[in-house]
C-alpha cells in the first residue's frame, strides 16, 4: 500500500537554509561590486602569468640543464621587490593607488609581449629571460603595495579576512587553469603563444581598474620619503605581534615556498617524466591551495588564528620533507595537494592578521614591509636551494628546508608564545 503522507516542508528548510548560509558566509566579499570587478580582472591576469611561468621555468631548465638558473630566474624576479617595495609602500600612502597599479600592469604587459617577440624571431637567450624577470619584478615592487593597500578599501572591515581568502582563491584557480593552458599551449602552439597569452591577459585587470570606484585616496604629504619610511617601521615595532609576523613571514617563504620552483628537477631527475607530469603536480598543488583558501574563507573569528597558523606551518614542513623523499608519483600528488592547502591557509591567515593590525593611513608602508619580508624569502630560498641541490641532491636539500621550517614554527609556538595579534581598533 502506498502512503499518501508527505514529508513536511520544514524538514528540508533548516538544512537548505544552513547550506545557503554557509555558502553566503564563504563568498560574502562578492557582495561588493568593486571587489567583484577587481577579483575577475586579477584572476584573468594571474592565469596569464602562470601560463607564462610554465613555459619560462621549463625552458630555462631545458636550455641550461642547471637548477641554479631556475633559482636565479626566481631570484631576479623578486630582487626588485626586495630593493624597491619599501619605496613603493611610501608612494602607496601618498599617491592614487589605482594609477600606481595601472603603471605596474603596463610594465608587465610590455615585458610579456617583448619575450614573445624574442621567441618568435628565434633570438631569445637565457639572459633575455633573466633580464625581463627583473623588469617584471620592478613593476610588481610598486604595484604590490598599491594592491595590498587598495584591496581592504573595496570591502567592509568585517569582510576583510574573507576578501583576502577570496583573493587567494582566484590566485589558486589560476594556478590550476594557468599551467593546464600553459601545457596545452606549449605542446601544441609553442612557447611564443604562452607569452602572448600572458600579455593579452593584462588587459582584463587594466579594464577592471578603470571601472572601480576608489573610496580612499591618501592625503598628500610633503615629508621626505625616508621619514615616511621610518614612521612605517616605528608603527610596526609598536604593534603587538607585527614584528613576529614579519619574521615568521620571511622564514615561511625562505624554507617553505621553494617546492614548486624546483618541480622540473624532480620531474626530470626523480620521476624521469616530461611536461605532462610537471603540469599534474602543479594542478595538485593549485587544487590544494583552493581547498586551503576556502577553509580560511569559512572562518569568521580571528581568535586563536596565530596558533593555528603555526600548527599549519609545522604540517607544511613535514609534508615538504615527505615529498622530497617520495619516489611514488601518486603519493607525491597527494603530498602536493596537502602542501598547497597548507601554503595557502598559512599565507592567508598571516596576511589577514597583518591587514587587521594596521590602519588605512599606514597600510601602504606597513604592508610593503610585510610583503617585502614575505616575498624576499622566496628568491633567497630559491637561490640557496639552487646552490645546495648540486651539492647534496634535490631530495636532501628540500627535506632539510622542510624540517628547518618545522623547527622555526615550533620555536614560535612553544618559546615565543607572548606574541599577540590584535586588530588595530583594539590597540592604543
Amino acid at each position: 500500500m502506498v502512503s499518501n503522507k508527505t514529508v513536511p516542508e520544514d524538514v528540508f528548510t533548516p538544512r537548505m537554509s544552513r547550506s545557503s548560509s554557509f555558502l553566503t558566509r564563504i563568498f560574502r566579499a562578492f557582495r561588493y561590486r568593486d571587489f567583484r570587478l577587481m577579483w575577475t580582472g586579477a584572476c584573468v591576469s594571474t592565469i596569464g602569468t602562470f601560463v607564462q611561468q610554465f613555459a619560462q621555468s621549463w625552458l630555462v631548465y631545458d636550455l641550461t640543464r642547471d637548477a641554479f638558473y631556475l633559482g636565479l630566474d626566481l631570484f631576479l624576479g623578486q630582487l626588485p621587490i626586495m630593493l624597491f617595495s619599501l619605496f613603493g609602500g611610501v608612494f602607496a600612502d601618498r599617491m592614487d593607488r589605482r594609477k600606481m597599479l595601472l603603471v605596474s600592469q603596463y610594465i608587465q604587459m610590455a615585458c610579456a609581449f617583448l619575450l614573445a617577440l624574442l621567441f618568435v624571431t628565434h633570438v631569445v637567450k637565457v639572459w633575455h629571460i633573466l633580464a625581463l624577470s627583473f623588469f617584471v619584478g620592478l613593476g610588481q615592487s610598486f604595484g604590490g603595495p598599491a594592491y595590498s593597500a587598495l584591496l581592504p578599501t573595496l570591502v567592509g572591515p568585517e569582510d576583510l579576512s574573507n576578501a583576502i581568502a577570496m583573493n587567494s582563491i582566484q590566485f589558486n584557480l589560476a594556478r590550476i587553469i594557468g599551467p593546464t593552458i600553459g601545457g596545452l599551449a606549449y605542446t601544441t602552439l609553442g612557447a611564443t603563444w604562452c607569452f602572448t597569452l600572458n600579455g593579452i591577459s593584462y588587459i582584463a585587470v587594466i579594464i577592471s581598474l578603470f571601472m572601480i570606484h576608489v573610496k580612499f585616496v591618501p592625503a598628500k604629504s610633503t615629508e621626505s620619503v625616508l621619514k615616511s619610511m621610518k614612521e612605517g617601521i616605528r608603527f610596526i615595532r609598536s604593534r603587538d605581534g607585527m614584528t613576529a609576523l614579519v619574521i615568521l613571514a620571511f622564514c615561511t617563504t625562505l624554507f617553505g615556498f621553494s617546492l614548486n620552483g624546483f618541480l622540473p628537477v624532480f620531474v626530470q631527475t626523480v620521476f624521469h617524466r616530461g611536461p605532462q607530469t610537471y603540469t599534474l603536480l602543479l594542478v595538485c598543488s593549485g587544487a590544494g591551495s583552493i581547498a586551503g583558501a576556502l577553509s580560511v574563507a569559512a572562518v569568521e573569528k580571528m581568535k586563536g588564528q596565530g596558533r593555528l597558523t603555526l600548527l599549519i606551518l609545522i604540517l607544511l614542513g613535514l609534508v615538504i620533507a615527505a615529498f622530497a623523499l617520495s619516489r611514488w608519483l601518486p603519493l607525491s600528488c597527494v603530498l602536493m595537494f596537502l602542501a598547497g592547502t597548507a601554503i595557502m591557509a598559512s599565507a592567508s591567515f598571516m596576511l589577514s592578521l597583518a591587514q587587521l593590525i594596521t590602519t588605512d593611513a599606514m597600510r601602504g608602508r606597513v604592508m610593503s614591509v610585510y610583503n617585502l619580508a614575505f616575498r624576499a624569502g622566496i628568491p633567497l630560498g630559491a637561490l640557496l636551494l639552487g646552490k645546495l641541490i648540486p651539492i647534496f641532491g634535490v631530495s636532501k636539500a628540500l627535506s632539510g628546508a622542510g624540517l628547518t621550517l618545522v623547527a622555526i614554527s615550533l620555536y614560535f609556538l612553544l618559546v615565543n608564545r607572548d606574541a599577540t595579534f590584535r586588530p588595530a581598533t583594539q590597540q592604543t
